[in-house]
């Protein structure tokens, strides 16, 4: 696809996207056997639901290319395969939004523009990474020009209540943009 022929608003959010894949596939080679049953910074789970949630959403992102998502969640994976198939959909799923031709994608009845939901899935991949670093003794955080991308999407679904991220917790102004994109999803960066 080129800038030409991408819908409006789709190449920032697939320079958004991969961005925010490269950084979680390195989080995701961090991966040991002896990690799964660690927690992560999300409330109630290990890092083997994380990769389970993990799976489904980029399942579910790379459905959306294609101009409709169901809002519905596949068999797991076995846990020997889950991280290299992790890996493999992480690079599908930018091959599948570099096919898409529609201007926006239907979520359970609801129009979105592509842009949106490029940028939500980098938020949601990129914030996963972070997790699972943090959950593998790996922590990194989130780079600075990713967390600076990323920070208006993660204000919108903090002001907008999503009960898919934990509370916003408070921050420091002047701390970087990463830890304010973490803040606003309930974590501490």
């Amino acid at each position: 696809m080129s800038a030409a022929t991408a819908p409006d608003g789709m190449v920032a959010g697939l320079d958004l996207l991969q961005r925010a894949l490269d950084y979680t596939r390195a989080a995701l080679g961090t991966i040991t056997c002896a990690d799964v049953d660690r927690p992560t910074p999300c409330t109630g789970w290990s890092l083997a639901d994380l990769l389970a949630h993990m799976e489904d959403a980029l399942d579910a992102f790379a459905e959306a290319a294609d101009g409709a998502v169901g809002l519905s969640s596949a068999a797991p994976t076995p846990l020997e395969t889950r991280v290299q198939a992790l890996q493999l959909k992480a690079c599908a799923l930018l091959t599948a939004w570099l096919r898409a031709d529609q201007p926006n994608v239907d979520v359970g009845g609801r129009p979105l523009p592509v842009d949106a939901i490029a940028r939500i899935a980098a938020l949601e991949i990129a914030v996963h990474g972070w997790d699972v670093r943090q959950a593998t003794g790996h922590a990194e955080p989130l780079p600075e020009p990713l967390a600076a991308a990323l920070l208006p999407s993660a204000l919108q679904i903090a002001l907008a209540g999503d009960d898919r991220f934990a509370p916003p917790l408070p921050v420091d102004v002047e701390a970087p943009a990463g830890v304010h994109v973490l803040a606003l999803l309930g974590r501490r960066g």
